[in-house]
């Protein structure tokens, strides 16, 4: 499909592929199909010719959203490099640990994902993003407009673009869960990447000519190689209403906190990264949706199922319905109910972990008699808010200072799926607690974006003969406090 695209860009090299919009909610072109196409092969021959990189080295990207980050992500393909997707927002001790492990031989990051190791500090912190001092990193090289202090830019390299590399390997490493000494992180193959990409293809069916709304790589290559211009979702969801009001998108693919802010939809939408529920895809579609889809994906599989608002509002089963198997995901359950897929699209392993053709979702699930997902629950820690996943082991760490004696962080419901993070304490007998919430507040300010909403002190519960924290009594108790 990759192959397809770069076809596609140059056969309509005046067409709009990327588009952004005014605050009016009016259509601005980002960048059309043969400017893509060009900074493309112009960074993938400055990433061969000036940085050496060559097939099976690691590229660390830590560029938002937008043209540069597409065009990035395409030049690393086209050179069989394996690009390592780096989150400024996830706080410097994470990105470190990060790095450690996937050991890139260049960092690519754009002049925000920097502005802490430079003049910006405090414009970075209002906006939640921390990455360590650039001498951390190793080789930075700044994509985009460069600020004072940045790493120097890359620029595209004139003159033909390396060979395109044709073979299998590494594609894409993605960091889930794990712990800051022992970070985690998916690796997904050239061919499981391009088997997800037509999952995606067949599910939606982009066409030439269709104006497609969304910002996920699953989004944008699959819609630009059919021929399709995809517009790029505002972050503000007032201007989103009047984007979706102006561009009258026959795909729309948002995110249900994205979702909740929009009262008017066209053609069809799509929304996945947290649970959707009945009521939210039937307020959609009440909206002007002519159909509203859940779409259940992970990290390690993109995407495995979906279902839409009519068969979801149908069943009256205990659960969550998540939908049939997409074509080609395999399903079954472990001896203690946790869901287990598989299937061409499924990451390869983890990162310096053997390969595994099946992936323990974390999700507790039954499987109905004519092969649909009901979801019965979580059966690892995650945290959803805002359709962010946070995985609490990253973080506690950090929380245990000298006058703490156990902290965790965890999920209280907030209405829809969506949670609020609270971090509990558990402070030594005797502390001071007014000097102890001053004190957490270093390790807080360094959470990035996993920064909890609250932070209460209370005895944190405990269960079973290891008298481990009980986590769901934690949330009920976080739940009742805040209530107060």
């Amino acid at each position: 499909m990759l192959d397809q695209l770069a076809h596609t860009l140059r056969q309509g090299a005046d067409r709009p592929a990327l588009l952004g919009c005014t605050r009016s909610g009016a259509e601005r072109v980002l960048v059309r199909c043969g400017e893509l196409a060009d900074l493309a092969d112009g960074y993938a021959a400055a990433l061969h010719q000036r940085y050496g990189l060559r097939t099976g080295d690691t590229l660390g990207v830590a560029v938002r959203p937008g043209p540069r980050a597409l065009a990035v992500l395409l030049a690393a393909h086209r050179l069989g490099v394996r690009a390592a997707v780096l989150d400024p927002a996830a706080g410097p001790e994470v990105l470190l640990a990060r790095l450690a492990l996937a050991r890139p031989a260049l960092v690519l990051a754009d002049a925000t994902a920097q502005a802490v190791a430079g003049w910006a500090r405090p414009l970075a912190r209002r906006a939640r993003l921390s990455l360590p001092a650039l001498a951390e990193l190793g080789p930075v090289a700044t994509v985009g407009p460069r600020w004072p202090g940045c790493a120097p830019a890359l620029k595209p390299a004139s003159g033909a673009a390396p060979a395109r590399y044709d073979g299998d390997g590494d594609a894409v490493i993605v960091f889930t869960s794990g712990t800051t000494s022992r970070p985690r992180a998916v690796v997904h193959t050239r061919s499981g990447l391009a088997a997800g990409m037509r999952t995606v293809a067949g599910l939606v069916r982009p066409g030439a000519g269709d104006a497609v709304l969304g910002g996920t790589f699953f989004v944008l290559v699959p819609s630009l190689a059919a021929g399709a211009t995809v517009a790029l979702p505002s972050r503000s969801p007032r201007t989103l209403d009047r984007q979706i009001r102006r561009l009258q998108p026959r795909e729309t693919y948002l995110t249900p906190p994205q979702l909740r802010g929009v009262s008017r939809f066209t053609g069809r939408v799509w929304t996945g990264s947290a649970p959707a529920s009945a009521e939210l895809l039937g307020r959609v579609k009440r909206a002007g949706a002519t159909e509203a889809w859940g779409v259940y994906a992970l990290t390690e599989l993109f995407p495995a199922a979906a279902v839409e608002e009519a068969d979801k509002a149908a069943f009256t089963g205990d659960g969550d319905l998540l939908g049939r198997p997409l074509p080609g995901v395999e399903t079954r359950l472990s001896a203690d109910g946790e869901l287990l897929l598989t299937g061409p699209a499924a990451r390869d392993r983890y990162l310096g972990e053997q390969p595994d053709p099946w992936i323990r979702t974390g999700d507790r699930a039954r499987l109905t008699t004519d092969g649909r997902i009901v979801l019965a629950g979580r059966c690892k820690d995650m945290v959803l808010r805002r359709a962010e996943n946070i995985y609490p082991g990253l973080y506690e760490p950090a929380l245990h200072l000298p006058d703490v004696e156990l902290a965790v962080l965890v999920g209280v419901p907030a209405g829809d799926g969506d949670e609020r993070l609270v971090a509990l304490v558990q402070p030594l007998p005797g502390a001071d607690r007014r000097r102890l919430r001053t004190a957490l507040e270093i390790p807080l300010a360094r959470m990035g974006s996993a920064r909890p909403d609250a932070v209460l002190f209370a005895d944190i519960p405990l269960a079973g003969r290891s008298r481990k924290p009980d986590r769901a009594a934690a949330s009920r108790l976080c739940a009742r406090e805040l209530a107060r």
